[in-house]
């Protein structure tokens, strides 16, 4: 019954979202954001530590001005995600450097023979990054976790990421399912910006602390030598946004070598927080990333 009463109501939002205005669309969600920066102090608590622990140098002020510029930004991508869900939301006409990004992509398809593991990150608009890379010639197979509500997860959520040919596997079979693609020459997203379990993990450092980091990435590099390429998203204004995309990862030592996935892993987090420190606001931070309590 409550899943039934879950889809239709995000049946509901769907529906108003056709139909308002833009304008409310980012006022309302802003406001969400808000009221939950105030009333949920469990994850009001974490962004806060998060960021303290990651920006030691800024002030108590400073900090709490940039938790709830985090809260907004993420009020600015739900607006925007759920725009892109009702096709009222042009997606070449949001990226600033267009032409320059599809002329990227072209570029590395033409020099992966192996495949490409596209690495990214739950920063920014990461929904609009993988239609954009779709649409424009490089569908990928995307990993993530499988929502709680089948019905939404069925009827509304794969439609929509499948919409421009990305598929999608769940994180138990995920491995298999991404070699067979890689070995075909296509292309896996994976986001490695969440605290991982203790299996397929390796402590490393991340903004100097260490925090548990899937090796999936590593692991794959390492059996079929594909291109590990960084692709992030940035909001420069609202509605607006940069692709970024990085060169290739190698790793310099013997892949082989027992360290090598640990090395390997840290590398890519040393990426992945470069990003996040020319956008702060943009990354999740609210996520229990470095296992606080």
């Amino acid at each position: 019954m409550r899943e039934r009463v879950e889809y239709i109501l995000v049946k509901l939002l769907l529906g108003i979202a056709k139909i308002a205005p833009r304008s409310w669309l980012y006022a309302f969600f802003k406001i969400v954001a808000l009221l939950l920066y105030a009333l949920d102090s469990k994850r009001r608590k974490i962004t806060i530590q998060n960021l303290s622990y990651a920006y030691p140098q800024k002030s108590e002020k400073e900090i709490k001005k940039l938790s709830r510029q985090v809260y907004i930004e993420l009020s600015e991508t739900v607006t925007e995600i759920l725009l892109m869900f009702v096709n009222r939301f042009n997606i070449d006409s949001a990226i600033v450097n267009k032409d320059e990004a599809i002329d990227k992509i072209h570029l590395l398809k033409q020099n992966s023979p192996k495949g490409i593991i596209a690495m990214t990150a739950h920063f920014s608009n990461w929904e609009l990054l993988a239609h954009f890379l779709a649409k424009h010639g490089l569908p990928m197979l995307v990993i993530g976790r499988e929502g709680n509500n089948k019905l939404i997860e069925k009827n509304i959520t794969t439609p929509f990421r499948q919409k421009f040919g990305n598929g999608s596997a769940f994180k138990g079979n995920a491995m298999i399912t991404m070699v067979k693609r890689l070995k075909k020459g296509g292309s896996v997203g994976i986001l490695i910006d969440q605290k991982a379990g203790q299996y397929n993990s390796v402590n490393v450092d991340f903004f100097g602390q260490k925090a548990e980091t899937t090796t999936s990435i590593a692991m794959l590099k390492q059996k079929l030598d594909a291109l590990v390429v960084p692709f992030f998203i940035a909001r420069v204004a609202r509605g607006k946004y940069k692709i970024i995309i990085a060169d290739p990862i190698e790793y310099e030592g013997d892949m082989k070598a027992k360290e090598s996935l640990e090395k390997m892993t840290a590398q890519y987090n040393e990426v992945m927080e470069s990003i996040i420190k020319t956008y702060p606001a943009q990354w999740f931070w609210m996520h229990n990333r470095w296992r606080r309590r």
